[in-house]
């Protein structure tokens, strides 16, 4: 077989030895014989000494027969030296610092080189991560935006990349929010995004997952919007969530370098949304529960057996607190139909925000308005944005900064409307159907609740007697007063007027075992009526205060008979829940002889009690 060109190079080095080692022996001159001889050791040790350098190491050597390597564990290789020419470069390879193979017979003595050194703080830290709780503060929809947060982090970290993002799609209105997103930049924007011709929306559109491995630096602003500025993406991908069968939002995830995902990619993110739905999934039935429970909690409210509606502010009280569990709202209205003045007024007025609202007692414009239409037609009303249109919710000259969704229920009994729920949210589309539908069957109740306390209202606006106490009710006592004081001063006969009024008293349930200013109240009347004769006029003017009218009787004979029902009514016991105690009162006596005011009979008789007041109460003042 003929030599190879690094054959013959390496033969003719070799020569030179036995040239130069012949010189020595055949040549006579000594200097000659000598440079002969120095450079034969030369020659020897250069061959030595760069013997291991001026060669590659192979690994292993192939047999030529079998094309297994010829290798042996226990055996360090030798590896066989190269020859090189004047013209071929080198380079110095070191040594293996291991040479041996890993086989089967020693794969599990071989350990490897991975940094097994523990943190001093590892199970602490590893404990804050696992038990992280959720912030006490957020509702569901927080729990669910905090646990997406973290399957984003798990995303971004698993893929090395940018960002990962995860948008909400608004079919009917064809928009982009973004819900969660981890990213190495603030960059990200907040605003809505429209279906335009760019890759988020192309997903959208084709409902098929997208990948993008070379984003050029022009293109990259028209091809991913979701930055307030171009970020340096080069590499995509992209997939849709599905939730029963519907579109509803888009997982991606970005990075600043070439072919950084592959379609393997796709698949692995697809794993995610399936994770990600099933938490929807959840989450949604875990919601429609805790609504249901609050709405149950408010409509108990209501009905409780402990519910007590004798005035109008008892059924508010109860009103005020069943609204907060049947739907989320940022402003509320309770609108009341009054059947002695026969129109509806803003009873109740709450705001959560600080945007100016309507006030209370505001009546309501029947024509023109969103209320007065729901009343006048008995119909609920639901508007999704206040801000499409000049909408007038309660009277045409209002004064309202809010922009969201409004509604407004009516309370409708026996084809009568006694009022209306008005809820108001900042949010756009925040009341479905299906709210609306739970708040009309609910409200019934509310409605029957109203009716009966308007009915009875009206009956008692026919009465001229007070049913608790007996007592003339204040419009037909000021009636009889007017008619009395005109009759006294035709004759000109005496006459006077005594305020009384219970003393304030602990009602603590605690002490009392419940409210016990009913049993209170009677008692006392009948002490008054007791001491009444027929040229008096017996009357309660509002829940603690009484008044009686004498007829030809002087402030002096009333300041006597006063001090003598003050002394009665301190002195005898009060039976009150098993246990007796005494009450005091406190009365204030004015003349009313030459009068026929009314009203500055009553206020000369109010500076007489509010003195005997000041003086720390059971107590007697006359004002002549």
């Amino acid at each position: 077989m003929a030599m190879d060109r690094r054959q013959k190079k390496r033969l003719l080095f070799f020569l030179i030895f036995p040239i130069l080692l012949s010189i020595t022996f055949f040549v006579q001159d000594v200097a000659i014989r000598i440079v002969a001889l120095l450079l034969s050791i030369i020659y020897v040790g250069s061959i030595l000494f760069l013997r291991d350098n001026f060669r590659k190491t192979p690994i292993f050597d192939l047999q030529p027969e079998t094309g297994e390597p010829d290798f042996h564990p226990d055996q360090e290789k030798v590896p066989a030296p190269q020859s090189f020419d004047e013209d071929s470069s080198f380079e110095i390879i070191a040594k293996h610092p291991s040479s041996q193979m890993i086989t089967e017979a020693n794969y599990f003595k071989v350990k490897t080189p991975l940094s097994l050194e523990k943190p001093p703080d590892l199970k602490e830290r590893f404990s804050e991560i696992v038990n992280e709780e959720l912030p006490k503060e957020i509702g569901y929809d927080g729990q669910f935006s905090f646990i997406l947060e973290k399957i984003l982090s798990v995303i971004k970290e698993a893929y090395a990349s940018n960002t990962a993002i995860f948008f909400w799609y608004n079919k009917k209105r064809e928009k982009l929010s973004v819900e969660k997103f981890v990213s190495n930049t603030t960059e990200v924007t907040k605003s809505k995004l429209g279906i335009e011709d760019d890759i988020l929306s192309k997903i959208v559109t084709t409902g098929e997952p997208e990948l993008l491995s070379d984003i050029s630096k022009t293109a990259e602003a028209d091809v991913i919007r979701y930055y307030n500025s171009p970020q340096g993406i080069k590499s995509f991908v992209g997939v849709p969530i599905y939730y029963e069968k519907d579109l509803i939002g888009v997982l991606a995830i970005d990075s600043k370098t070439n072919d950084s995902f592959g379609i393997e990619t796709i698949f692995s993110l697809g794993r995610f949304v399936r994770l990600i739905t099933i938490l929807i999934n959840i989450f949604e039935q875990k919601f429609s529960e805790f609504v249901s429970q609050r709405r149950l909690h408010g409509l108990l409210c209501l009905i409780t057996p402990s519910s007590s509606f004798e005035h109008e502010k008892d059924v508010v009280q109860a009103l005020e607190k069943s609204i907060e569990f049947l739907l989320t709202w940022d402003a509320f209205v309770f609108v009341y139909y009054n059947p002695m003045a026969k129109n509806f007024k803003t009873m109740r007025v709450k705001n959560k925000t600080s945007l100016k609202y309507v006030g209370e007692n505001l009546e309501i414009e029947l024509n023109g308005t969103l209320v007065g239409k729901s009343i006048l037609t008995g119909l609920p009303v639901k508007i999704d944005d206040t801000s499409a249109n000049d909408y007038k919710r309660f009277s045409k000259n209002e004064d309202v900064t809010f922009d969201g969704s409004f509604v407004v229920i009516p309370l409708v009994f026996q084809n009568q409307n006694y009022g209306a729920l008005c809820f108001e949210s900042l949010r756009k589309n925040a009341y479905s159907k299906s709210d609306i539908d739970f708040l009309l069957n609910s409200v019934g109740i509310l409605s029957f609740i109203i009716y009966s306390f308007a009915t009875q209202s009206v009956l008692k606006s026919y009465l001229a007697i007070d049913i608790e106490t007996k007592a003339l009710n204040p419009k037909t006592f000021n009636e009889r007063v007017t008619e009395e004081l005109i009759k006294a001063k035709e004759f000109n006969l005496d006459c006077s007027l005594a305020l009384i009024r219970i003393d304030d008293f602990l009602e603590q349930e605690s002490l009392f075992d419940g409210n016990p200013f009913t049993k209170i109240l009677a008692s006392i009347a009948e002490m008054i009526l007791s001491e009444m004769s027929a040229y008096r006029l017996f009357g309660r003017l509002d829940e603690k205060m009484f008044a009686v009218f004498f007829l030809n009787y002087s402030s002096k004979d009333v300041y006597i008979w006063a001090e003598k029902l003050r002394v009665k009514v301190a002195r005898q016991p009060i039976s009150v829940v098993a246990r007796q105690t005494t009450f005091t009162i406190s009365v204030g006596v004015a003349s009313a002889k030459g009068k026929t005011d009314n009203e500055e009979v009553l206020y000369n008789a109010n500076l007489a009690l509010e003195k005997a007041i000041e003086s720390g109460g059971n107590k007697v003042r006359n004002i002549n």
